[in-house]
């Protein structure tokens, strides 16, 4: 290390000194409490696993197994010009909105295969869409950064877009929305990073959730008994469970090794799966506050995109990018069922709200309903 004669000129100067250690001391603390904060991530992880007893599979041993059961398409939905990319059902078991690349929003009757309302979004990639409890809105949005709500009516001549309503506004791509227990507020997650919740009359931002170190992809609702929470997973493979009323994250979950596509909550909500690009499925139990079970098989080599639960739980429904549905035992982490019938990636799979069906749509550009 050779000595500049400048650096040195400065160095006699009498101001520099301090600042200079105040530098040290700046980068000598950053060092220290990065230290610390990972001397702390270890022992946490100890503690976790010195609660770790057993796996989840080893008691359900007993449990008995599923027999065959056949799956297949029933129902066929054509109308979309391109990938699509996310749908929803509605709580009436029967209607389904999708959205897709686009900029299409397509409301169905599942049942007759009948496109009842059809919007244009002024943005190609509608990422998100969701159904309002109430069935009468329909929320979506995309690369527009936006969330926007469309009211339905009775009326099918009527023009919708005439009566939009600009909800949430995030400083990057709209990532999956999602109506709380009424139509009055949503839950948004974008790609600047942050979930928020809207005030959807007056679009106003009611609480912000900053914890993900990049893009948030994807959120699910905790059931409505078990409290204001939600879970959100994103590209640093991380999954965060979070409490509305506060803004806090309250668990954090990094067993994945690579982004996280998906989450959804297990039906009595003391658990959660994800999917992801890893290739895996995984169990979070959120009272032993650690991951309980993996699905995978080595033949499996495809991201998932998108998981949902039976109506019981027992079994995990993942939607892959190798065009197939993998349906897994979630007790005995076995897979039991393989499902095929898309041409392109499965982008999006939700179970009806009864549990007797469930949809997947495809950047095949078409929605499927398997029973």
């Amino acid at each position: 290390y050779r000595l500049d004669p400048l650096r040195v000129k400065y160095m006699r100067s009498p101001l520099i000194p301090e600042m200079a250690t105040q530098e040290v001391q700046l980068n000598e603390t950053l060092a220290h409490l990065k230290t610390e904060s990972e001397t702390l991530k270890t022992k946490l992880e100890e503690e976790r696993a010195k609660l770790h007893d057993v796996e989840l599979h080893q008691v359900a041993e007993k449990v008995e197994g599923l027999g065959q059961f056949v799956m297949k398409t029933r129902r066929t939905l054509k109308g979309h010009g391109n990938k699509v990319l996310c749908m929803d059902w509605c709580k009436d078991k029967r209607r389904i909105v999708s959205s897709s690349q686009d900029g299409k929003v397509i409301v169905w009757d599942a049942f007759t295969t009948n496109k009842e309302h059809a919007v244009t979004m002024p943005c190609t990639w509608v990422m998100a869409c969701a159904y309002a409890p109430s069935g009468c809105a329909v929320a979506c949005g995309g690369l527009d950064n936006k969330c926007s709500v469309y009211p339905l009516s009775l009326d099918k001549n009527e023009n919708l877009a005439a009566k939009k309503k600009s909800v949430a506004m995030h400083t990057n791509y709209l990532s999956a929305c999602s109506f709380t227990n009424s139509d009055m507020q949503i839950l948004t997650s974008s790609g600047d990073g942050t979930c928020a919740l809207w005030d959807v009359e007056s679009g106003q931002l009611l609480q912000s959730f900053h914890g993900h170190a990049a893009d948030v992809l994807c959120l699910d609702l905790a059931p409505s008994e078990t409290g204001n929470t939600f879970v959100s997973g994103g590209c640093d493979k991380k999954a965060n469970v979070w409490d509305m009323r506060s803004g806090q994250c309250i668990q954090s979950f990094e067993t994945h090794e690579s982004d996280i596509n998906s989450v959804r909550y297990y039906p009595s909500g003391d658990a959660f799966a994800s999917g992801s690009d890893d290739a895996t499925c995984r169990l979070y139990d959120l009272r032993a506050d650690r991951e309980v079970a993996i699905y995978s098989k080595e033949s499996i080599i495809f991201g998932v995109s998108s998981v949902d639960f039976s109506l019981s739980g027992r079994l995990l429904f993942g939607g892959y990018n190798d065009y197939t549905i993998n349906v897994w035992d979630v007790l005995k982490g076995t897979r039991v069922s393989i499902l095929f019938g898309h041409e392109n990636r499965v982008s999006t799979l939700r179970v009806s709200p009864d549990g007797t069906a469930f949809c997947t749509g495809s950047w095949d550009h078409t929605l499927r309903i398997w029973a």
